[in-house]
């Protein structure tokens, strides 16, 4: 992953590239500056009427376009500064593929992710969802050509983890008033420290006293979700080979949080019971590293202890929500399959050509569901 500041410079580079690009030929990156600004008011299939009238060249443009030389020098500047190249272009490309596809979709299919897989309105639970999605378009992102495909795998890991550190200092170390979202704010999950309803829509502003967590919390999270993508990029990869048996086992770990890894508790009084068992226990799954040393962690001791996660063993009380689970695992099978090939049958030319429409996920709740009903 590149540092944040890093990646940031890159784009607003980038976006300066556009400008000066456009300074000097105006009418011909128009479109593409519609096209691959995810915050442009204008969709990329609307133009300006006719009847306006055209905006004066800039004295700088003029004296471009006056002398060959000056605009020949000029361009080879910008090249020299890496605007316009391959990589920065899939960066600018990479930003809508994230945000328009990936981190949309646990706001997207939410009840199905709360309803179905009973996951709980955590960022946690937000990180997970689109964790498993970016990695779907990393897997089609590998078939492109060597070199582009790396620029654009790099540039939406990027963007990932700069939208998740976005997220998780608007929760540790909020500021009042709140700086604009690195993407959007997503309705998934609660952040304790946002305005309330009432301010925002009154637009009234009160004193209100935030608590800051230190950055070491910050960068020990930061590393938690580093690790925890690298996992599910792993176990889904390996999946992929081996079959879907093992697809459904890594959905099971990975996305459905292991409950039940250590048996069922059933309720006391009933033949299955299991008397010595904790009222509460969840699976721990470490990747082990640079956050916790696996060696030293008391397993049994962090299986009965809450980490406030909300992703744990049902209780006596909801154990027959685990017969639901064999249904939702094949649902996310069928939908993680179902998706893979139809991100095959888009083109490398509409990808690296900023069509993002045609790599738009499908609805696991309508589209996966009314399938496996027919089958």
């Amino acid at each position: 992953m590149l540092p944040r500041a890093l990646l940031l410079r890159r784009l607003n580079a980038a976006n300066a590239a556009a400008h000066l690009r456009s300074s000097v030929k105006p009418a011909r990156l128009a479109v593409g500056a519609v096209r691959y600004n995810s915050n442009a008011s204008t969709s990329p299939g609307t133009s300006k009427s006719s009847s306006e009238p055209a905006q004066k060249p800039s004295w700088l443009t003029r004296q471009i376009e006056s002398s060959p030389a000056a605009k020949s020098a000029f361009l080879g500047f910008a090249k020299v500064l890496g605007y316009g190249s391959p990589k920065q272009l899939a960066a600018r490309r990479a930003f809508v593929l994230y945000e328009k596809i990936a981190a949309m979709k646990p706001d997207e299919d939410k009840a199905f992710w709360l309803n179905d897989c009973y996951l709980p309105p955590t960022f946690q639970s937000w990180f997970t969802v689109t964790n498993l999605h970016v990695w779907l378009l990393t897997v089609r992102l590998r078939a492109l050509p060597a070199e582009h495909g790396r620029h654009y795998q790099q540039a939406l890991i990027d963007h990932f983890f700069i939208d998740v550190e976005d997220r998780v200092r608007a929760v540790l170390q909020p500021r009042d008033p709140q700086p604009e979202p690195y993407t959007f704010e997503s309705s998934f999950y609660l952040n304790p420290n946002a305005l309330p309803k009432d301010e925002a829509e009154s637009g009234e502003k009160r004193k209100r006293k935030l608590s800051r967590a230190p950055d070491r919390i910050v960068t020990r999270q930061m590393k938690i979700f580093k690790e925890q993508w690298a996992g599910l990029g792993l176990a889904f990869d390996l999946a992929l080979v081996q079959g879907d048996q093992e697809l459904a086992a890594a959905i099971w770990r990975n996305l459905l949080g292991a409950r039940g890894a250590q048996g069922i508790e059933y309720p006391a009084g009933t033949a299955a019971a299991a008397q010595p068992n904790p009222s509460f226990r969840r699976t721990v799954n470490l990747v082990g590293g640079e956050v916790v040393n696996v060696e030293k962690v008391d397993f049994e001791k962090e299986a009965t202890t809450d980490d406030n996660s909300g992703v744990h063993d049902f209780p006596p009380t909801e154990v027959d929500k685990y017969l639901t689970y064999p249904q939702v695992m094949l649902d996310l099978t069928t939908y993680i399959r179902q998706e893979l090939a139809r991100l095959d049958k888009v083109s490398d030319h509409d990808i690296m050509e900023g069509d993002w429409e045609k790599l738009r996920f499908t609805r696991v709740t309508e589209d996966v569901k009314e399938k496996s009903a027919k089958q």
